[in-house]
């Protein structure tokens, strides 16, 4: 029998040993689901679901094609995507996984990217968001609030080189690379007049026609954007609930202390404290526990590496986040393998990044200095200050994206740089 057709038997088996779990140990199954309840109803809920129902409503009205237009010179040159993948990236980043995943399937749906496209935009902009990364990571599980701007760096630094990586993705697969729809790779309109047309017109037109194109009203938008999102935040809360259950079940098992002495024995080799099993363990099947589990890891373990763990695990995200992805991009044609590789990628480029610059950034003033900032307080404070801290995050973010922008189209109209007929 080929792997494909004993698939199917073995995870019957897997879950019908999970049924027997749950019977056996059904107290710690319930505390189990409740805790995962408690982390989607407390941490996840008010702080994606908001940017669920903004980002429906942005796509209605047509910004996030206004953003598409004025972006285009600064995402083809580095990221080889449209200039809408700015726009996914910014709110990917400010509002974490999965976020930038919704926003690229969405995109796609539209026809405004092509599969190739869509899988190097998903690639790195799933993230964590600064809210459970300053505030959750750093004050809450390291108690520590000097870790923010290191962990900060390592993890959207490496998120910003999977995107250079990614840009080299799909380029021999002549096929994937062309848009198969019209329009599919940029879905700006086509002025008659070409280059002479203005960006900012071209921008303001293509947010124009996009709007005609959706047509409906705004309560007609709010009420499919309220909607979607609900149903998008319930699988979200119901994988997440899944995830802790399963980790319980595992563990009354046996299975997970084995792998916590297993990856014990191959840290050891490497040279690394052995103490960071149990994190790296639960790191890579949810993310909220991993990094807990690296902030109360053993006194004797140094703090770079309880940090550089919780840098891996963020940018890895867990099989929680992968099936939330996963979930998502179902139908639209982009495949998870991609996605998959640049999970690692990231993680190992986080924490390596870390450990490079934990000397400079932690050994001098500056992690003091950014946890006395305000918009450090307001994203480890209540969750209101946090969503306000995000938006606000979120224009800054915009502003200098369309800035760098505005400054590359410059330098391409410059004679002297303009590229030889």
């Amino acid at each position: 029998m080929t792997l494909k057709k004993l698939g199917g038997p073995l995870l019957g088996l897997l879950l019908a040993g999970c049924m027997l779990l749950v019977l056996l140990h059904p107290a710690n199954t319930l505390a189990a689901a409740l805790r995962g309840l408690a982390i989607w109803w407390d941490v996840l809920f008010p702080s994606l679901f908001p940017f669920f129902v903004i980002s429906e409503m942005l796509l209605g009205f047509g910004v996030v094609h206004l953003f598409g237009a004025l972006l285009d010179p600064l995402m083809r040159p580095l990221f080889n995507i449209p200039g809408s993948g700015g726009f996914v990236a910014a709110m990917g980043y400010v509002s974490g996984y999965p976020v930038g995943a919704k926003l690229t399937a969405k995109l796609r749906e539209q026809q405004l990217i092509s599969r190739v496209e869509g899988e190097r935009l998903v690639a790195f902009t799933t993230s964590s968001d600064p809210i459970f990364l300053l505030g959750a990571v750093s004050v809450g599980f390291f108690h520590d609030a000097s870790l923010g701007l290191v962990l900060a760096l390592s993890h959207y630094g490496g998120g910003l080189i999977v995107g250079l990586l990614m840009a080299f993705h799909g380029r021999q697969d002549k096929s994937a690379a062309v848009s198969a729809l019209p329009g599919e790779s940029s879905g700006l309109p086509q002025a008659a007049g070409g280059q002479r047309q203005g960006r900012l017109r071209l921008a303001l037109n293509s947010m124009a026609e996009a709007r005609h194109r959706d047509g409906r009203s705004l309560g007609e938008l709010l009420k499919s954007a309220v909607q979607s999102s609900l149903q998008l935040i319930i699988v979200v809360g119901g994988l997440v609930v899944f995830f802790n259950v399963l980790m319980e079940l595992l563990t009354r098992a046996g299975i997970m202390s084995a792998l916590f002495s297993v990856l014990g024995s191959l840290l050891s080799f490497a040279g690394f404290p052995p103490g960071l099993s149990a994190a790296l363990a639960s790191g890579f099947f949810e993310v909220t526990i991993g990094a807990r589990s690296a902030g109360e890891a053993v006194a004797s373990v140094p703090l770079q590496f309880k940090a550089a763990t919780a840098a891996f695990i963020l940018s890895w995200g867990g099989l929680s986040v992968h099936a939330q992805v996963a979930s998502i991009l179902n139908g639209t044609g982009l495949r998870y393998l991609p996605f998959m590789a640049a999970r690692l990628v990231h993680a190992f480029l986080s924490a390596v990044l870390l450990l490079l610059l934990w000397k400079p950034v932690v050994g001098s003033r500056l992690s003091a200095g950014f946890s006395s900032l305000p918009v450090f307080a307001g994203f480890a404070s209540s969750p209101v200050s946090g969503l306000a801290a995000s938006l606000g995050l979120l224009g800054v973010l915009l502003g200098a994206a369309l800035l760098l922008s505005l400054l590359v189209w410059l330098l391409r109209k410059t004679p002297l740089l303009r590229p030889r007929p």
